[in-house]
C-alpha cells in the first residue's frame, strides 16, 4: 500500500473519526479545527503548507455558506494539481458551482456521501463519490481507508455532485424506513392485545423480511426506554429530505413515501408525537443526534 497525505478541515463527530480510521490504514492526516483542543494546525494556511504536492484536502464543515467560505479560501491557497474533496452534506448543486470555481484554477473538485455515524471509526464509512475519474484516482487510498471492509460500501456514482446527489436519495429512503418503524410501533403500543412491544420489535430481528440494522437500533432504543417515555416526539430534519422532495419535483417522480415521511417531521414540531419518539431514538442511536427530553 502507497502511504499519502491528507489534509482534513473539520474535526468534530464525523471529522475526528475519520482522521483516526485513516491514520489506522498507515496514511498520514494532518488535520485544522477551530477547536484548538482538536486541531494539528493553527490555520488553513498552515495545513496546505503543511502538505507535499500534489495536495488532497477533504473538507468535512456544515453544508452551505461556511462550505463555501472555506472552498473559497482553498481556491486562493492551492495549486493547479490539487484536489479539493467534500465529504460533508453539500447539495449537489453547489458541488456543480464549487468545481467549477476550482476548476478555473486547475484545482480538482470531488464530493463525497459519507454514511455511517458514530459506528464508522469502527465498522468504516458507506461512500458516494463524484467528480472525473482521474481526480477520484488521486483519493483513492483514502477512500480504500475509509470504507468498510469487504467489497461493499464504496461508489464511483458518476459526475460532480452524483455523490451528494446518491447520498440525499439514501437520506430519503431512510427518512420512509425509520417512518415505518415508527408506525407501526405506534399502532402496536395503542392496542390492550400486545402486551410486549419491545419483544415483538426484537423477534422481527431474525428471518423477517423487514429485518435491517434501523431496526436492530430501534431495539437498542426500546432497551434503554421502554416506551421511549424519556423523549419528546420532535424530530429534526437535515435539510437533504427536503432537497430529495425537490429533486422529486424537478425531475417529476413521485416519491410518496419519502414525501410523506418529511411531512411527518413538520408535524412533530406542532404537538408530541408518538411516532417521533422513535425517530427522535433512531437518529440518536446511529448518528449520535441531539435529543429533548420530554418536560
Amino acid at each position: 500500500m502507497t502511504s499519502m497525505q491528507l489534509g482534513l478541515i473539520g474535526l468534530g463527530k464525523m471529522g475526528g473519526n475519520m482522521r483516526e480510521r485513516i491514520r489506522r490504514a498507515g496514511h498520514t492526516v494532518i488535520g485544522y479545527d477551530r477547536n484548538p483542543d482538536l486541531t494539528d494546525v493553527g490555520s488553513l494556511a498552515e495545513l496546505v503548507d503543511s502538505l507535499e504536492g500534489p495536495r488532497v484536502v477533504w473538507v468535512m464543515v456544515p453544508a452551505g455558506p461556511v462550505t463555501q467560505a472555506v472552498v473559497d479560501e482553498l481556491g486562493q491557497l492551492l495549486s493547479p494539481g490539487d484536489i479539493v474533496v467534500d465529504g460533508g452534506n453539500s447539495r449537489w448543486t453547489d458541488d456543480e458551482k464549487h468545481a467549477r470555481e476550482l476548476g478555473e484554477k486547475g484545482i480538482g473538485f470531488v464530493d463525497a456521501g459519507v454514511s455511517g455515524g458514530v459506528w464508522g471509526l469502527e465498522n468504516g464509512y458507506a461512500l458516494m463519490v463524484g467528480g472525473d475519474a482521474e481526480h477520484v484516482a488521486k483519493v483513492q487510498p483514502v477512500f480504500d481507508a475509509l470504507k468498510p471492509d469487504g467489497p461493499y460500501g464504496y461508489v464511483h456514482a458518476g459526475k460532480v455532485g452524483a455523490g451528494h446527489f446518491a447520498k440525499m436519495v439514501h437520506n430519503g429512503i431512510e427518512y420512509a424506513m425509520m417512518q415505518a418503524y415508527a408506525e407501526g410501533w405506534e399502532l402496536l403500543e395503542s392496542v390492550d392485545s400486545v402486551t410486549d412491544v419491545r419483544e415483538v420489535f426484537r423477534s422481527w430481528q431474525e428471518g423477517t423480511v423487514i429485518r435491517s440494522w434501523l431496526l436492530d437500533l430501534a431495539v437498542n432504543a426500546l432497551d434503554e426506554d421502554e416506551h421511549l417515555e424519556k423523549l419528546r416526539g420532535y424530530a429534526q430534519d437535515s435539510g437533504e429530505g427536503r432537497w430529495t422532495v425537490e429533486a422529486a419535483i424537478d425531475n417529476a417522480v413521485p416519491l410518496p413515501a419519502i414525501t410523506a415521511s418529511l411531512f411527518a417531521r413538520f408535524a412533530s414540531r406542532q404537538e408530541d408525537s408518538p411516532q417521533m419518539k422513535m425517530i427522535a431514538a433512531l437518529r440518536n442511536q446511529f448518528g449520535g443526534h441531539a435529543v429533548e427530553s420530554a418536560k
